[in-house]
Formats: structure tokens, C-alpha cells, sequence
């Protein structure tokens, strides 16, 4: 057997704790923050709605190519009434509602409610829409949307921070009818040899707790493949962002 191998995975094992360790040196007031159990309510109530506004004006520029083609068949999945019914998982300040077609009635979820300033700007952008109603509810735990009610379920940047990718696909599928769609835009792990793997290896602690669960090795297309879609499209992309390392992408949509 070759040892160079393993020692190269050895060394780089080692350089990836050694990194980790100095970036978590640089956010040693988060940490402490987060040991004085004052992190979590700070970032989930202030800043996390905050730079996740300003990271996804960034990253809508990037993706809003991805997104048109993404979201272009929407209307071929309204229901039996005419009417398409969409559920959006992971909100935000209401990024999305731009692409969804006119009439279409709109139910927001979201784990965290304090994204009020954003989303009220973009209803009001975005009044070609009918907004049935908001819920403060995780991907795992839609409870309150009652099973096969939905026409298309939306969850875009939303899938690296849930606790439970399967258990919140489980979730998908149950509220959507028969025939019904999942439309997904998520950023993913990089190939395992490349540069950007490694960054996100070491950036991976700390990146977690700044914002807010966020996983950035999370490969997230054989979730979708192994969830029970009878159809399933995934696309492989990139959409680059400075000095972040969540490059590598995945988009498309499974039908139930």
C-alpha cells in the first residue's frame, strides 16, 4: 500500500484543524458571545435578517439567470382548479416572490419571524401575487399545512441550515398533491479534491455559528435522490460570491 496518500490526507487533515483554529481566534468575541448564551438571540433577531438581506442582493445578482429558467414552468403545476398553490420554505424577506407567477396565492414559512421590514418591501414589490398567510414553522415541522394542499413547495438557500434535510423532504412531499413540485436552488459541498472543499472544511465551525446553522459541506443532491420523487431534474452550477466559499450549487425541482 502507497503511504503518500494517506500521509497527504494526514497533512491536510492537520492544516484544516490548524486553520480552524485561528479562524476561530479571529471570532473569539462571537464564540464568547455564544458561550454567554448572547449569540444566538443577537444574531437570530438582528444580525442574521440583516447580512442575509445584503447576501442575497449579492447572490440575486448572481442566480437571478438560474432563477428565471428555474421557476419558468410554475404555472404547469396549478392545481385541478386553475389555481397554483405555493409554499415557501425559509422565507426570508421574500427574495423569490419576484419569479412566482401572476395570481399565484403564496403561503410563507419561516423558523425565524424577524425578517418583517424585508418581506413587507417585497409584498409590496411584488403585488401581482395573492399572500394567503405567514408561518413561523421549520422545514421538519410544517404541522400547520395540511397534507396535499399545496401545488409547488419553494426552498431556495434554506436546506444547509435545517437540522434534518430528510425529515424536512418528508415534510415536502407530504403537503404537496400528487403531481405537485419541489423547486430547489441550494449552494452544496465542492468536489472533495478541490481547493474551495478544503476552505470549506476550515471555514466550517465558525461559519456555522456566525450564521445560523448555515453547513457548508452538506451534499445535499443524494438527500434529493434519495428522497421518493417520482421525477426528479438536478442541474450542478456555479454561482460565485467574494470571499465565500459556497461556489458549487445545485438547482432544480422533483415532482411528487
Amino acid at each position: 500500500m502507497d503511504p503518500l496518500p494517506t500521509l497527504k490526507m494526514a497533512e491536510a487533515a492537520a492544516s484544516v484543524l490548524l486553520l480552524r483554529a485561528g479562524l476561530a481566534l479571529l471570532a473569539w468575541p462571537i464564540y464568547l458571545l455564544s458561550f454567554l448564551g448572547i449569540w444566538e438571540p443577537f444574531c437570530r433577531k438582528v444580525f442574521f435578517p440583516f447580512i442575509l438581506e445584503k447576501i442575497c442582493g449579492l447572490h440575486e445578482k448572481k442566480s437571478k439567470k438560474h432563477k428565471q429558467e428555474l421557476f419558468r414552468n410554475l404555472p404547469d403545476f396549478k392545481g385541478p382548479s386553475g389555481e397554483l398553490r405555493l409554499l415557501e420554505i425559509g422565507t426570508g424577506s421574500g427574495a423569490n416572490f419576484q419569479f412566482y407567477p401572476p395570481g399565484c396565492k403564496v403561503t410563507c414559512t419561516d423558523i425565524n419571524p424577524n425578517f418583517q421590514e424585508g418581506l413587507s418591501r417585497n409584498m409590496k414589490k411584488n403585488q401581482h401575487l395573492h399572500y394567503e398567510q405567514f408561518l413561523v414553522a421549520a422545514g421538519e415541522d410544517l404541522r400547520q399545512v395540511p397534507s396535499g394542499s399545496v401545488d409547488a413547495v419553494v426552498c431556495t438557500l434554506v436546506l444547509c441550515s435545517v437540522h434534518s434535510v430528510s425529515s424536512t423532504l418528508r415534510e415536502v412531499l407530504r403537503v404537496l398533491r400528487p403531481g405537485g413540485a419541489f423547486y430547489f436552488l441550494e449552494h452544496v459541498a465542492a468536489e472533495h479534491s478541490s481547493w474551495t472543499y478544503f476552505w470549506q472544511q476550515v471555514c466550517y465551525p465558525t461559519w456555522k455559528l456566525v450564521f445560523a446553522g448555515c453547513c457548508l459541506t452538506r451534499e445535499l443532491w443524494k438527500n434529493l435522490e434519495e428522497a421518493k420523487f417520482s421525477e426528479l431534474k438536478i442541474q450542478h452550477i456555479s454561482v460565485a460570491l467574494p470571499w465565500m466559499p459556497i461556489e458549487p450549487h445545485i438547482v432544480g425541482y422533483g415532482v411528487k
